[in-house]
């Protein structure tokens, strides 16, 4: 018999690749739709971005709800800062973020902040 491929040997071959494929095909598919199924939003999980607003490159806030709270989050890469919090539902005019110090004006006319 000479050296190299016989076509049985050939069509095993193929045989076994085109099965590779399917199965690639088929865990792509299961695990795509086990993704959309964790990220549903009744998927049990307490901890969910309701939005997110890019400020900069490297920094944005993002709106969390947490277990009954929704928290406004401030996001740089070094850090993390709560900016402020209510019960999910309340109405967020009523809500009060921190404000900066009142400026005072100074005789010559500078404005100075205390």
């Amino acid at each position: 018999m000479p050296p190299g491929l016989a076509s049985a040997d050939l069509f095993r071959m193929l045989g076994s690749f085109a099965l590779v494929l399917a199965i690639m095909a088929a865990l792509l598919w299961a695990l795509r739709k086990l993704q959309s199924r964790m990220n549903s939003p009744n998927s049990g999980r307490r901890l969910n971005v309701i939005e997110s607003l890019s400020v900069g490159p490297r920094q944005k806030f993002a709106l969390l709800r947490v277990g009954q709270h929704e928290v406004l989050v401030g996001i740089t890469p070094t850090q993390m800062t709560a900016l402020a919090h209510w019960p999910e539902g309340a109405d967020q005019a009523a809500v009060q973020l921190p404000t900066a110090p009142p400026a005072s004006h100074s005789p010559s006319g500078e404005t100075h902040v205390a």
